[in-house]
């Protein structure tokens, strides 16, 4: 556990209950600071009551009066759609808002690090979609090399759940919109952009207000280098703005749109070969096509940036080709789950927005897509050139035929469940075909998270082999 530093001795709101806030507690208590807590949710509160801690409604003006800060899980909104009643309270009272991203970057170099040979370092990674395969993948590229790596944030443990690190760690965190966007600290070594679709609009007001949210984590702490996916307009203008010249090798630029070989530092993807060049000539390659766990243009990106963030922390290129024949991948992500009778079956049920679906569909042939779920803002029409790869379209989901009516060219059969989009697929697939859950929409009008879809998937799958 790393203890939160600089409230010891004070009161401090918590404010939603659920794996990070309960842990954020923890933490402020291990600091010496009182956590005075509150989630609208009964059975959360007496998880927290159940470990000592005071739950009392925060909104109250005497309670307000008393807090030195409020810290907000990331799920609760702080200014769009609008601010829960809780936040508005400190707003009004002039109560600092913070969440557990921002007082684990205050308290982490508090420790006693004189101490130590080598100062751990920290590794951040947003953006739209890859954050998750980026992130395990840097920690097992770290870890493969023989060095120590721990992955938290909105992956894996919480922020203050970590070990306290030792000389020569490095700790990997994926941040999301929601948590760069209200940390009042935001201080990594090495921060890394994937890249850019829209997502979470209604919580940012718009994709000014999404690209505004991921942008701070280079404009509040200025890392020591950046690694910055720039197939994006967005990502030109992050590049543009930290860089202090094409030969600025503290920016490391990665693509799998084209090639990048200016004078800079550049790590980009062609044709299945990574390619590393930096000060105008290539310094190294890697033939990503025979990676298991990394199949797609849209994995190779997130091979490009784990390649880059770890040549900057010093992996030589051997041995991160080596890591990557070793990484399995992340379930739900464009996951290989079986291959029988010369079908394959992918779980990529995170695909939960039509960008991330259309780069799962551009990974594969003969694709029967099992897609469906809680359509999000902006249609389907992002997903149309990716629809050759597509043999047949098996919908799940509430509204299932008005997301069939919407997949222009492609046979669509609408079967509600997941156990009847299954039962199709596998009765109708053929020997080189891929049975692949991408949905393109969120889970909750069936399930109540992506990692139930996928499991259902799978063991639909799996009860048939």
């Amino acid at each position: 556990m790393i203890p939160v530093a600089g409230y010891a001795g004070q009161s401090v709101g918590v404010l939603g209950l659920g794996r990070s806030g309960l842990s954020t507690a923890r933490s402020l208590r291990e600091g010496g600071a009182e956590a005075l807590c509150w989630d609208d949710n009964v059975d959360a509160r007496e998880r927290a009551a159940a470990e000592g801690f005071e739950c009392v409604d925060l909104a109250r003006e005497a309670v307000m009066s008393r807090l030195a800060a409020l810290v907000v899980s990331p799920g609760i909104p702080h200014l769009y759609p609008e601010p829960n009643r809780v936040v508005t309270a400190a707003l009004m009272a002039g109560v600092p808002v913070d969440n557990d991203i921002g007082l684990f970057f205050a308290s982490l170099g508090s420790g006693a690090w004189d101490a130590l040979d080598v100062p751990p370092r920290v590794v951040a990674v947003t953006g739209s979609n890859g954050k998750s395969t980026t992130s395990a993948l840097i920690a097992h590229l770290i870890e493969s090399a023989g060095k120590t790596a721990q992955l938290a944030g909105n992956i894996g443990r919480g922020v203050f759940d970590l070990d306290v690190p030792l000389s020569g760690d490095v700790i990997v965190l994926e941040l999301s919109s929601y948590q760069t966007e209200l940390a009042r600290a935001l201080t990594p070594d090495i921060a890394v952009f994937t890249n850019l679709s829209p997502d979470h609009l209604d919580r940012h007001h718009g994709m000014g207000g999404y690209f505004a949210a991921k942008r701070r984590l280079f404009a509040e702490g200025g890392p020591d280098r950046a690694v910055i996916g720039v197939d994006e307009n967005e990502g030109l203008f992050l590049d543009n703005q930290l860089s202090a010249g094409q030969g600025d090798d503290r920016v490391i630029r990665v693509s799998v749109k084209r090639k990048l070989t200016g004078h800079g530092w550049n790590v980009y993807a062609r044709k299945g070969f990574l390619a590393e060049w930096r000060k105008g000539r290539q310094v190294a390659s890697i033939d990503l096509r025979e990676v298991k766990g990394l199949p797609g243009a849209h994995n190779h990106q997130n091979a490009c940036a784990a390649y880059a963030v770890c040549r900057a922390l010093g992996l030589a290129p051997r041995d991160i080709e080596q890591g990557f024949h070793s990484f399995k991948g992340l379930p739900h992500r464009s996951q290989l789950i079986a291959e029988a009778g010369g079908v394959s079956y992918v779980n990529d049920s995170k695909a939960t927005n039509v960008d991330a679906a259309e780069k799962a569909l551009r990974a594969f042939e003969n694709v029967r897509w099992i897609c469906g779920g809680l359509e999000k803002e902006g249609g389907l029409s992002g997903l149309q050139d990716a629809l050759g790869h597509v043999k047949k379209a098996y919908v799940i989901g509430r509204e299932a035929a008005y997301f069939a009516m919407q997949l222009s060219g492609v046979e669509a059969e609408v079967c509600t469940t997941m156990e009847k989009a299954v039962e199709s697929a596998m009765k109708e697939a053929e020997a080189g075909d891929v049975v692949l859950l991408a949905p393109a929409a969120a889970s909750f009008d069936q399930y109540d998270s992506f990692e139930k879809r996928g499991d259902d998937f799978t063991q639909e799958v799996l009860k048939r082999l």
